[in-house]
């Protein structure tokens, strides 16, 4: 997130959108556009590319709302999503959907700034439990390339785990490569060579 927050309320009600934008401005912010057309919405976003959205959804409809989730899940920023009455599935949904925060009859000024930061905060915990959860995944594959790879060195040339292992990194050091490409290139030749090699 940049020091200076772009900011882009979505409301069609323009009274209660001046009520955020002028709580958005007296916290600081003033890079805030405004959409009162939810239909072009999308578009907007594009166009404004915002580092967070705040919609304010007076009396929404579960066409609205199921609209918005399906953007939320698209967009990727920190959302703020302010209603004036929901239910359990909704809410779920707006989890789901990746909703940072849902705020159901709360829409008031001085509210706006810390549920927008609170926002903000979700949002980047949950992207760094994602990029984790993303990296473990990757570094559980690798291991099993690499537990293949070795389990070839250990059959075709006779060595224990500790000594193939030993095989693979001296191979990866002098070809100045990671340990990771060489097992697989390892795989792939022995796959090449079928059982009969």
């Amino acid at each position: 997130m940049s020091a200076v927050l772009s900011i882009l309320v979505i409301d069609e009600n323009h009274i209660r959108a001046s009520i955020i934008e002028a709580g958005l401005r007296e916290a600081g912010h003033q890079r805030v556009s405004v959409v009162h057309d939810v239909k072009a919405v999308a578009q907007r976003i594009g166009e404004i590319a915002p580092d967070v959205i705040i919609i304010d959804l007076e009396n929404p409809n579960r066409d609205t709302l199921e609209h918005f989730f399906s953007l939320s899940k698209a967009v990727q920023r920190p959302i703020a999503m302010f209603v004036d009455r929901s239910d359990g599935t909704m809410i779920d949904k707006a989890v789901q959907a990746g909703v940072s925060a849902y705020v159901v009859d709360g829409m008031k000024k001085e509210r706006i700034k810390p549920i927008m930061d609170m926002a903000i905060a979700r949002f980047n915990a949950f992207a760094r439990l994602e990029r984790e959860l993303e990296q473990a995944k990757g570094e559980l594959e690798d291991r099993k390339i690499i537990e293949k790879a070795k389990g070839i060195l250990m059959k075709t040339r006779g060595l224990s785990e500790p000594e193939a292992y030993q095989l693979l990194r001296t191979s990866a050091m002098n070809r100045n490569q990671r340990l990771i490409d060489i097992a697989q290139s390892l795989i792939t030749a022995s796959e090449l060579l079928g059982p009969n090699q």
